[in-house]
């Protein structure tokens, strides 16, 4: 008599299914905790236990802002804001991208551990235009992560979860995750720095920022040189045809 195959290891998936649940929880109660209006509420309070444990602030901060990645929670803006607020241009850049980028690398790991080996190892087995698609982005593999995290026009919890899916390596995504948000993190950063005299006259922070040419040239600059090397390869094996 054959032998069935092996029920799949429900555990595997158990913290994909915990981070599902826990983000689905956190847009129906914290939707309204996680905004600027409640840091303006609240500065106050933040300011004064900065001040009087700094160091238990900042590491409180990082965990907070590490969770809030891991379970794809609303509020990552304003918390990169937030720690521009609470600890200056430096070290809360440096504080933001430790944060948003182990938050980034835990989700990921997460979900690779679940479903992600089994997508990447259906997409390395795959033919046809499937394969050749999973082909170019292996070749391309560091160049396209930068570019995801440089130009915004993945949403960052997915950033997180389509390498997973891919079959990317862990140091791969892990560089490019640290690197290709430092530019997006010391701007937003900067912003938050500013926020005391924002808060004084009562107006909003320009978030918009991020697209002036001052601004958005540099960045453009970035991801052009990572696209490069794409282009290069393409035309080199197009010659070599």
């Amino acid at each position: 008599m054959p032998e069935s195959p092996p029920a799949p290891n429900v555990l595997r998936y158990l913290p994909v299914i915990v981070i599902a649940l826990v983000a689905l929880l956190g847009v129906i109660l914290l939707r309204d905790e996680l905004t600027f209006d409640a840091l303006a509420r609240h500065r106050e309070t933040l300011l004064a236990f900065r001040d009087a444990h700094y160091v238990w602030a900042a590491l409180a901060f990082m965990l907070t802002y590490c969770l809030l990645v891991t379970f794809s929670l609303p509020g990552a803006t304003v918390a990169t804001l937030t720690g521009g607020f609470l600890f200056g241009l430096f070290p809360g850049a440096l504080f933001n991208i430790a944060a948003a980028g182990t938050g980034a690398v835990l989700l990921f790991l997460a979900a690779r551990w679940g479903p992600g080996d089994r997508l990447a190892a259906k997409f390395d087995s795959s033919t046809g235009r499937v394969a050749r698609l999973k082909a170019g982005l292996d070749r391309n593999q560091w160049e396209m992560l930068f570019l995801m995290r440089l130009l915004p026009v993945v949403p960052f919890f997915l950033a997180n979860l389509i390498p997973a899916f891919v079959g990317v390596p862990l140091h791969r995504f892990a560089v490019t995750t640290y690197l290709g948000i430092l530019p997006g993190a010391a701007i937003y950063t900067s912003v938050g720095a500013g926020l005391g005299a924002v808060f004084e006259s009562g107006d909003t922070p320009d978030l918009g920022l991020i697209f002036e040419p001052r601004v958005l040239l540099p960045i453009v600059g970035l991801s052009a040189l990572a696209i490069l090397p794409i282009l290069l390869r393409t035309l080199r094996s197009k010659k070599e045809v």
